[in-house]
């Protein structure tokens, strides 16, 4: 096992648990567990009551914190990060996976590009089966697609709004200096947070490595539910378009406004 210290700590948000959940869990672990250089943390962040029971090998602490307030995905990700005592976080999501050399690849990196406040994977999208669908985040190393090659700024994202943040490793200072992120921004609020990020001059760069697996549109899941679950959370194509304009607004604010969608007036409220 590597003696090197990653300085990173692993945020996982869990909503419920279900066997469905359990088994997406174990894999998300064991993921943890088979980093050829390990995390020193990861902060379990659940709402209160949901029991969650893992093991880990003595050398990642675990911490269990309980949301006794909002738990949306936004929320769960700020308290668990205000929980977080090393330099950098990271973003796993229970039904995702890292690639075990994805923390060993950033800590080189972090050694080349201190100035760097976020590292993004690149992403392997894969549906509930498993099949692969796509990768996303690898567009910067497109030539003349950004500024600077491999690294994310405001004209990309203007231009390219499709990327994403679970699996990144993230400067935690950086991460509040501009307020973490919004739980009134609805189905974008990825988006807004790394344009935000960009405005204010925090810099991004896509690590050119596979580093992530993610389970897109999984029933039950956030956006499952935003497109094709529950009626009454469905957005469709009026309200995304909202939510997106909102987003480009937003991005100018640290601080997390009331904002509702309206349908038939469509603005701020």
């Amino acid at each position: 096992m590597s003696e090197i210290k990653s300085n990173i700590t692993v945020v996982l948000p869990i909503h419920k648990m279900d066997d469905t959940i359990a088994t997406y869990l174990e894999k998300a672990i064991k993921s943890i567990e088979t980093q050829k250089v390990q995390p020193e943390e990861l902060i379990l962040v659940t709402p209160k009551g949901v029991e969650v029971n893992i093991t880990l090998p003595e050398t990642i602490k675990l911490t269990k914190v309980e949301n006794e307030g909002e738990t949306d995905f936004c929320s769960q990700i700020n308290l668990g990060v205000e929980n977080v005592k090393t330099e950098f976080f990271s973003i796993l999501e229970v039904d995702d996976e890292y690639s075990k050399i994805w923390f060993d690849n950033v800590v080189k990196h972090v050694k080349s590009y201190d100035e760097v406040d976020v590292f993004l994977p690149i992403v392997l999208d894969v549906n509930v089966e498993g099949r692969f669908l796509h990768f996303t985040n690898e567009p910067v190393w497109a030539k003349e697609f950004s500024d600077k090659l491999g690294f994310l700024d405001n004209d990309a994202l203007l231009n390219f709004p499709n990327f994403q943040l679970s699996g990144s490793v993230i400067k935690k200072e950086s991460f509040k200096a501009v307020g973490g992120l919004k739980p009134s921004i609805k189905l974008h609020f990825i988006y807004e947070f790394l344009l935000r990020m960009s405005y204010y001059d925090k810099k991004m760069m896509t690590v050119p490595k596979l580093g992530y697996k993610k389970t897109n549109m999984r029933p039950d899941s956030l956006f499952f539910n935003y497109y094709s679950g529950v009626e009454s959370e469905k957005i469709d194509s009026v309200e995304a378009r909202f939510w997106f304009s909102t987003s480009r607004k937003e991005c100018y604010f640290k601080n997390d406004r009331n904002i509702k969608f309206d349908r038939e007036t469509s603005f701020i409220q």
